[in-house]
């Protein structure tokens, strides 16, 4: 089953198991608990974490901390579920920052340097 997680937004959580998403919004960024609305959309589908097989992560643009946190959180939980994030196991995804991030993965892009 595909968790997607989406943290672009430091005031909201997106994510969802199957296709059901669950949005948290929040007062302010420090609020934001990402594992929190896993948990909640795991329950709310009577499934276990053993139960992603995949995951996919929005890497950005989006709000800097916020990235790192949904970024990081995917990579860590690929990696002890065993599982891909964003179509690579075994592979760190890197979350991609505004304007500037866009176009230094694009130009390792075009160097054939592979960022993910």
């Amino acid at each position: 089953m595909k968790l997607k997680i989406d943290t672009t937004n430091n005031r909201e959580t997106q994510v969802s198991l199957g296709g059901k998403a669950v949005v948290k919004e929040y007062k302010s960024p420090q609020e934001q608990d990402v594992l929190a609305v896993i948990d909640e959309v795991l329950k709310r589908e009577d499934k276990l974490k053993q139960d992603i097989t995949v995951i996919e992560v929005n890497r950005g643009p989006g709000a800097f901390t916020s990235l790192r946190v949904g970024v990081t959180l995917a990579n860590a939980l690929g990696y002890a579920l065993g599982v891909a994030v964003n179509g690579k196991k075994g592979k760190v995804v890197e979350p991609v920052y505004g304007e500037v991030g866009v176009r230094v993965n694009r130009a390792a892009e075009l160097a054939g340097i592979n960022r993910e």
